[in-house]
C-alpha cells in the first residue's frame, strides 16, 4: 500500500500509524520526496484500508498490487508534469522535442547546435560529455569541462541540457550544469547510481535497458522515486533482439503500455531505436502517434564528421523538417479520441 502523509503530521501520529500498519503484517518504509512524504507498506494480507485511512495524519491511502508502487498509475492517476523552468515542460498534453549530437565535441559545434535549436523553437539539447563506448579507443567525451562550456552557451540561449551521467561520483560535479540527468541503457540497472539520483532535486530520464523489459524499466524508476526524487521521465530507446537489419528494435508497444501503467511521462528515442538515419523520422513520428510525450533524437551539422553515431544522426535540414513534422503529427494526434 501507499500512504500519503499530511504535511503537518506529528511524530506521535506517524509512530502510531507505522505501528498499526506493522501490526497487520506489513513491512513499512518511509519515503520523503520533493513533493510529499509517504509510507510504503509491503505485505500479502488483505484488510479493510478504512481501518488505516481514518487515522490522524493521513492525506491519502491506496492499495497497489504492482511490484513498483510509487511510479504506478494505480496510485497516481494524474500524469506527472516535469517543470524544467523558463516555461519548459515535459508532460502529458504537450510534445517535448530534444535534439543534439551524440557527443559534445567542441565550442564551435555547441554554438551551431544551440543556434539550430533556437531557430527551430527547440528548448532542450541532448549531448554526451561522458560517453560509454564499446571500444576503449573511441572518443569518450569532453568531460566536466565540456559540460561547463556547453552550459555557458546553452543557458544564454534559454536551452536546457540533457546529458548522461555514468557513475555516482559525477552527480555532484554535474549538478550546477545539467537540467536532466540521463541514465543510459547500460546503466538502467546500476542500482547504486539510481539510489544516488534519488537524492538530487533535478529531473532524471531513464532509458530502457538494452535487453530490459518494461517491468524492469519501471522498477528502475521506482528506485529513484523511493530515494526521494519524483522528477522522472521514462525513455523507450529500442531493445536488442535477434534482428540484425537495424541497430535495435524500437518497441513502439512499450509507449502506450508505459502510459497505461505509470503516471510518468514517456519519451521515444528513434535514433538509437533503429540506428539508421534514413528511417529515424518515420520511427519518430510513429512514436508520436503511439502516444509519446516527447522525442529525443540526434542531430549534427555534418553527421558524417560526427565523432560518434553519425550513421543515425540527422543533419540540420533533416532535423528542422522532423521537428516541424513532429508538431504537425502531434496536433493531428490530439484529434483522436483513442489517445
Amino acid at each position: 500500500m501507499i500512504i500519503q502523509l499530511q504535511p503537518d503530521i506529528s511524530s506521535k501520529q506517524k509512530e502510531n500509524l507505522i505501528e498499526k500498519v506493522n501490526g497487520i503484517g506489513y513491512k513499512t518504509t518511509e519515503v520523503k520526496t520533493q513533493l510529499g512524504d509517504y509510507i510504503i507498506g509491503i505485505g500479502k494480507k488483505e484488510f479493510d484500508i478504512r481501518k488505516i485511512g481514518q487515522l490522524d495524519g493521513i492525506r491519502d491511502i491506496h492499495i497497489v498490487s504492482d511490484e513498483y508502487k510509487l511510479v504506478s498509475k494505480k496510485w497516481k492517476a494524474k500524469p506527472t508534469s516535469i517543470d524544467l523552468g523558463d516555461g519548459v515542460f515535459i508532460k502529458d498534453g504537450e510534445m517535448a522535442i530534444i535534439t543534439g549530437p551524440c557527443s559534445i565535441e567542441s565550442e564551435e559545434q555547441i554554438r551551431k547546435v544551440v543556434d539550430h535549436c533556437v531557430e527551430n523553437g527547440i528548448r532542450m539539447m541532448r549531448g554526451g560529455v561522458f560517453k560509454p563506448r564499446t571500444s576503449p579507443y573511441a572518443f569518450r567525451g569532453m568531460g566536466i569541462e565540456g559540460l561547463k562550456l556547453w552550459h555557458s552557451i546553452a543557458s544564454e540561449a534559454g536551452i536546457k541540457i540533457v546529458t548522461e551521467v555514468m557513475q555516482t561520483s559525477q552527480i555532484e560535479e554535474m549538478y550546477p550544469y545539467v537540467d536532466i540527468y540521463q541514465v543510459g541503457a547500460r546503466n538502467s540497472q546500476n542500482f547504486n547510481l539510481l539510489d544516488e539520483l534519488g537524492k538530487v532535486d533535478k529531473a532524471v530520464m531513464i532509458k530502457r535497458g538494452i535487453s530490459g523489459t518494461i517491468e524492469e524499466l519501471l522498477q528502475s524508476a521506482e528506485y529513484v522515486f523511493s530515494g526521494g526524487n519524483e522528477k522522472l521521465i521514462l525513455c523507450e530507446r529500442g531493445i536488442r533482439t535477434y534482428e540484425k537489419a537495424s541497430r535495435n528494435t524500437l518497441d513502439l508497444n512499450a509507449i502506450p503500455i508505459l502510459k497505461a501503467k505509470s503516471h510518468l511521462p514517456v519519451i521515444v528515442d528513434p535514433s538509437h531505436g533503429i540506428g539508421i538515419r534514413a528511417y529515424v523520422p518515420q520511427m519518430a513520428l510513429a512514436g508520436v502517434m503511439a502516444g509519446a510525450d516527447g522525442v529525443i533524437y540526434e542531430s549534427h551539422e555534418i553527421p558524417e564528421k560526427a565523432y560518434s553515431d553519425g550513421q543515425q544522426t540527422l543533419d540540420f535540414a533533416q532535423s528542422a523538417r522532423l521537428a516541424a513534422w513532429i508538431r504537425e503529427i502531434f496536433d493531428k494526434r490530439k484529434t483522436f479520441d483513442l489517445l
